[in-house]
């Protein structure tokens, strides 16, 4: 198998529902195909913008068969499964390698506060019924557990643990993975603020939301890293940043819909108790969003 079947910018869409809460999947691929149409380097369905504690397992299952369908091997996907059991997690890794998923996405869930041995022995447990590669997935905001250097290094001793998404959010973590890991190891930078210093820190890619409403300006952005350019990075970046925080700030799953909606595009409804932005809020999206596309292409 390709051990790090990813790089660049990873798209993460949201899950639409419809007024009675039922998953719209129309709508769900044709926001999919947008991010694959818009050069995304890959798809990863059922993340946090995709509200994955709060779908049934019926629902992560149709998203995860839409996605794959949808996509259609043009970009590799990269599918969250994560649960609060290792028997559930196991049951999603499953079904997500069967759907066809390139790889899947596993941060520890947990009611109670877990030790390292016993996230050890969650990943090492699910990695051995699948044959797909794994990225653990780091982001004690939503998580709970913030995963050590130590303990993230010991998880890759599991050979099919091949990649980090790294959200802390904390760029000397970054530096600190990729100087006592090396330079094999591929990190993700899952921390939307913190784009241009986690290029710079040697991350292979950004697992971001961002591309469903500004998709030229995330991939412009990695590619002026590509090429070593960093004065036009630092400018994309600057010019992108301001959404950034926004989206992040107001939480993704309300930000992103909402911004989707101002596009015409559609971002679909919620299931309670999420809800949507406050009119204010969109008011003041609707003025950052109009501000970043007023000067999208000045720097490509």
């Amino acid at each position: 198998m390709d051990n790090v079947p990813f790089k660049g910018i990873i798209a993460y869409p949201v899950t639409p529902f419809d007024d009675n809460e039922v998953v719209d999947i129309p709508l769900f691929k044709k926001q999919v195909e947008r991010l694959v149409a818009a050069g995304s380097h890959g798809i990863a369905p059922l993340g946090s913008t995709g509200v994955l504690p709060y779908l049934n397992d019926a629902e992560k299952e149709a998203i995860a068969e839409a996605t794959m369908k949808q996509v259609s091997g043009r970009v590799p996907t990269l599918v969250g499964v994560s649960n609060l059991t290792t028997e559930k997690t196991i049951y999603h890794a499953q079904f997500a390698e069967k759907a066809g998923a390139t790889a899947v996405m596993i941060i520890p869930m947990s009611y109670w506060k877990l030790t390292d041995d016993e996230i050890v022995r969650h990943y090492d447990a699910v990695a051995s019924k699948i044959s797909i590669p794994i990225m653990a997935y780091n982001n004690p905001a939503t998580g709970g557990v913030d995963m050590s250097p130590t303990l993230l290094k010991r998880l890759l001793e599991i050979p099919n643990v091949t990649m980090i998404k790294e959200s802390t959010g904390d760029i000397q973590r970054m530096h600190y993975l990729r100087k006592e890991l090396g330079e094999e190891v591929a990190f993700f930078n899952g921390s939307n603020p913190l784009a241009l210093a986690a290029f710079t820190a040697g991350a292979a890619g950004w697992c971001t939301a961002a591309p469903n409403l500004i998709p030229e300006l995330n991939i412009a952005l990695y590619e002026a890293i590509q090429v070593n350019n960093l004065e036009k990075a630092r400018k994309l970046f600057y010019q992108q940043v301001d959404l950034l925080k926004f989206i992040v700030a107001k939480g993704l799953p309300r930000s992103i819909k909402a911004g989707l909606d101002i596009l015409g595009i559609g971002g679909g409804g919620f299931k309670s108790p999420l809800g949507p932005l406050s009119d204010h809020d969109i008011a003041t999206l609707e003025t950052i969003l109009a501000s970043v596309k007023s000067e999208e292409y000045q720097y490509q």
